[in-house]
Formats: C-alpha cells, structure tokens, sequence
C-alpha cells in the first residue's frame, strides 16, 4: 500500500508541475474554497481543532498567492491590499469561529475561481498564463 500512496504522490507532484499558471491559481482558489467549507462544517459541528486547521490552510493558499504577485503591475499593489485584507478577516474567523466571517471571504474567492476560470477558458488550455501571478512553488497538498 505505501508504493501506491508514494506513487500518487508522484502523480500529484508531476500533474502540478505540468499545469498552465492559470490553471495552478484556479486550484489554489478551489483549494481555498473547499477549506473554508470544511472550517464553516467544522465551527457547525463544534470541531474547532478542524476549523483552525481549514482556516490555516486557507491562510497559507493567501500566503503563497502574495508571494507570487509581481508587483510592477498595479492591479498587484490591488491584489495584495485583498490578500492582506483577507488575512486579517481568516484570523478573525479562526479567533471567534465565526462563519460570517468565513461567508464573506468564501463570496470573494467564488468570485475570483469565476473570473479566472473564465478567463482561463477564453485562453484556451495551452495559453492559460497568470500575468500578474508567478506561480512556482505552489504546495497545494492537502
């Protein structure tokens, strides 16, 4: 069984280092989403060592998409203002447990996996590049 898992592990490992930038962020922002579902389900049924692990988890997908910014593009220096923004809100949420919090950072990163799943569509599968984002060293294990 431990050959199978390692081989999955290649599996992931070479699928991520193999997909277009845009298609990287639209995982991380799914990956973002699918945690603060998990931190929301986790406050509902009183787990809040899950809820804090969820919410960390969204924390370190922020992280990674800051570091990646190229930041001689203003729409980064907007970018970034939104990262930190939603720093602040995910260790509020993660201090009080408090869904709303979760519900409002959860509308902007579906909007975001929308508007970038589009324009990822509308670039085609081998064109699917992130101008504003260098994603290279995405860790999205989870």
């Amino acid at each position: 069984m431990e050959t199978n898992s390692q081989a999955y592990l290649q599996y992931r490992k070479t699928s991520i280092e193999t997909t277009s930038p845009g298609r990287l962020l639209l995982m991380l922002l799914n990956g973002a989403i699918k945690s603060l579902n998990n931190a929301k389900i986790a406050i509902n049924n009183n787990d809040m060592n899950k809820a804090h692990v969820s919410i960390v988890m969204v924390q370190e997908i922020v992280a990674e998409l800051m570091s990646t910014l190229k930041m001689e593009y203003e729409i980064s220096h907007n970018l970034m203002a939104l990262y930190e923004y939603f720093l602040q809100q995910l260790i509020a949420a993660n201090i009080k447990k408090d869904t709303a919090i979760i519900d409002e950072i959860l509308d902007y990163f579906n909007q975001m996996y929308e508007t970038w799943e589009e324009a990822v569509k509308n670039l085609g599968p081998n064109q699917a590049a992130v101008p504003n984002h260098s994603l290279k060293k995405v860790n999205i294990s989870g």
